[in-house]
């Protein structure tokens, strides 16, 4: 272990955080096979093996997983030094690790442009997932801080709401209802319903304000992601519920917005980190800069 180097832990930390020998060489900026190099450097060193493939996916041995916490706890104590080093140079220097569900990923780039304006000795690292991944990295505090719609109930968290996310009901701009004024929930209900996973934070905020009526409605479709949403609703495949942040880039029209009753449905996005993570002075700046922004910024330029 002694002959280890600093970049093959830090290769080993991103496959075992990501998951996968691609995703670690994407985040690095390295090739695919200097990857596998420096992992089979690491493995000699270790004299024993760290991962196992099954099929595409990656999975840690145990002697891989002590490795792994290990790894961890050096790279939190160079953080420690880095968080002092930072101070004395006035924040220079720093880097700060994110992670949002796709959704935030509509209005994350412009919010890190101004940051990165503001520090630009600030290296910020974007990972952008689903709801379920990203509330995984939390229960592993991976990352130094999550953008969420909707805090998670089974993990102890600090949960801060910097800007509104207003959920609203999309559908095509021929369709039927898109003229009409305060259309009944139960209406809706009737109409064939294009949804996120279960799981998702907006599909959940959209079945609640139904059950509270006493209404389901009709799940024609579930995807993934919301691109995926809004080409079958083009597609005249159905309505759904979208964020207003996810539209921000579309023309006017393009999509129709319908006046419903129970909607825009009122949340907020949230900056997330666990309970007891000791913040860096990057990542409290960050947060600052976070909040100040959510108030400047209104729904509708944000």
């Amino acid at each position: 272990m002694r002959h280890t180097t600093f970049r093959q832990l830090e290769i080993f930390e991103a496959i075992a955080r990501l998951g996968s020998f691609t995703r670690a060489a994407e985040e690095l900026h390295l090739t695919q096979p200097t990857v596998s190099m420096q992992m089979k450097k690491l493995t000699d060193a270790v004299n024993a093996p760290l991962c196992e493939q099954v099929g595409k996916k990656i999975y840690l041995t145990e002697a891989g997983k002590s490795l792994a916490q290990a790894t961890r706890e050096v790279f939190d104590i160079l953080d420690r030094f880095e968080m002092s080093v930072a101070e004395q140079q006035g924040l220079k220097r720093g880097r700060l690790r994110l992670m949002a569900i796709t959704t935030a990923s509509y209005f994350a780039p412009r919010l890190l442009a101004e940051f990165a304006r503001l520090h630009p000795g600030i290296e910020v690292i974007l990972s952008v997932t689903n709801r379920e991944r990203a509330l995984a990295s939390i229960a592993e505090n991976l990352e130094d801080l999550y953008f969420l719609g909707q805090p998670p109930d089974n993990i102890d968290v600090v949960a801060q709401p910097f800007m509104e996310n207003p959920l609203l009901v999309v559908a095509p701009p021929d369709h039927p209802l898109a003229q009409k004024k305060r259309i009944p929930l139960a209406r809706l209900a009737q109409e064939p319903w294009l949804m996120r996973e279960p799981g998702s934070g907006t599909r959940k905020a959209v079945e609640r304000l139904f059950a509270e009526h006493g209404l389901s409605p009709q799940v024609r479709m579930e995807l993934g992601a919301n691109e995926a949403i809004k080409q079958a609703i083009l597609a005249g495949l159905g309505i759904s519920v979208l964020s207003r942040h996810s539209l921000a880039l579309h023309a006017p029209g393009q999509f129709a917005i319908l006046d419903a009753e129970g909607f825009p449905i009122r949340r907020q996005w949230y900056a997330v980190y666990p309970a007891g993570r000791q913040l860096s002075v990057v990542t409290r700046t960050f947060l600052d800069f976070l909040l100040a922004y959510g108030k400047s910024h209104d729904t509708a330029s944000a």
